[in-house]
């Protein structure tokens, strides 16, 4: 009998130690280090890939693509669609899931794709609406936009549906109606637009693709001189 208890404190007692050596190691030695070498290596990416404007203020990531919209001007109504601020370079269209419903304090955009097949009736509607939009809002006295010019990325969403980039083609068609609307020269936009477009991955991994919200910042601060 006191052998079978003397046998139950010990193992009692080794469990204890490991948990609490286990918990040491695991919980706070291995993410501090992680972290250290996170912050030390990687400090942009460890926090988050934030982008700021030119005061320093954080004005969002570049892994997450954004929406330029004008305010609505019934704030309420689920049903309005909020019309592109076309002073702005826009991203692909957003192919979310629906609006958020659980918590209703924020709007949020839920990320997915529709999944839609390519004969779906829905989806050519949409894709079709998108080209229009596309020739009409980009077409200034000077330009005009082809159908035919109009890239795929243009009127179609990533499957997250937040894609942060487009591609250098459909920044180039926005190029005029940008710098028409910000008071700059087209060359200058065209500049911006080089500046940022970034090349393949190692060379050969993806296609190159221009951040929208780090373009948009980069006019906010050209526009303001």
């Amino acid at each position: 009998m006191n052998s079978s208890v003397g046998n139950t404190a010990r193992l009692i007692g080794a469990a204890l130690r490991a948990l609490l050596v286990l918990t040491v190691v695991c919980g706070i030695v291995y993410p501090l280090a992680v972290t250290g070498i996170a912050q030390a290596a990687f400090g942009g990416k460890a926090n988050g890939s934030e982008v700021k404007d030119g005061s320093g203020r954080v004005v969002g990531s570049s892994l997450i693509g954004q929406t330029y919209t004008l305010p609505k001007s019934h704030p309420d109504d689920p049903a309005e669609t909020a019309a592109p601020d076309l002073r702005w370079f826009q991203p692909r269209p957003s192919g979310g899931l629906g609006t958020n419903s659980v918590n209703t304090q924020y709007s949020l955009l839920l990320s997915g794709a529709t999944n839609k097949a390519a004969d779906n009736p829905e989806l050519t509607r949409l894709v079709e609406d998108a080209r229009a939009a596309v020739v009409r809002d980009n077409s200034t006295a000077t330009y005009k936009v082809r159908p035919q010019d109009i890239p795929a990325d243009a009127v179609t969403s990533s499957g997250s549906g937040l894609d942060p980039s487009i591609s250098p083609q459909y920044a180039g068609l926005q190029v005029h109606r940008v710098a028409e609307r910000n008071h700059l020269g087209v060359a200058q936009v065209e500049r911006l637009v080089a500046d940022h477009t970034e090349g393949r991955t190692l060379g050969f991994m993806g296609e190159p693709r221009v951040n929208v919200l780090e373009l948009n910042v980069a006019i906010r601060e050209l526009a303001r001189g």
